[in-house]
């Protein structure tokens, strides 16, 4: 592999190295997903180090050259998180989704109980809906 491919493989893997930490000492980037990026920083730091394991990946990737291995691994790493991602996505959303009905199954239970421990049979008092919530009330005009 040419020596600058090296060096800046070397310099990238040891960037994001740094990023990782400080994003986690920022509490930007939750633990669970740093050990993944910081496994990967050390495997690219690691092949683009050791020369003999890189060309090794390459002869069983078959590949012509080093550095496309390299890149090879990468996008598969990439792929891979795309779709652990979108997983992750699909469950938040099918959470939402149920929190969401749950929410408004109490908010129509909520009247029914207050009236029942009031006693009272009339109709329960109106709701006001999202939009009349939200909406500026009109100015006064006396």
């Amino acid at each position: 592999m040419d020596s600058r491919i090296r060096i800046v493989t070397i310099l990238a893997a040891l960037a994001i190295l740094v990023a990782i930490i400080e994003l986690v000492r920022r509490r930007k980037l939750k633990e669970e997903y740093s050990v993944l990026w910081v496994l990967t920083a050390l495997i690219v730091f690691v092949l683009s180090v050791w020369y003999g394991a890189l060309n090794a990946l390459r002869s069983a990737l078959g590949a012509d050259v080093p550095s496309s291995a390299l890149f090879f691994c990468g996008l598969v790493f990439a792929v891979l998180l795309l779709l652990h991602f979108s997983i992750r996505v699909s469950s938040m959303e099918r959470q939402i989704t149920s929190l969401v009905q749950e929410v408004g199954l109490l908010s129509i239970r909520e009247p029914e109980a207050q009236q029942a421990e009031n006693g009272a049979a009339d109709t329960p008092p109106r709701r006001p809906s999202l939009s009349e919530e939200h909406q500026p009330s009109a100015p006064d005009r006396s």
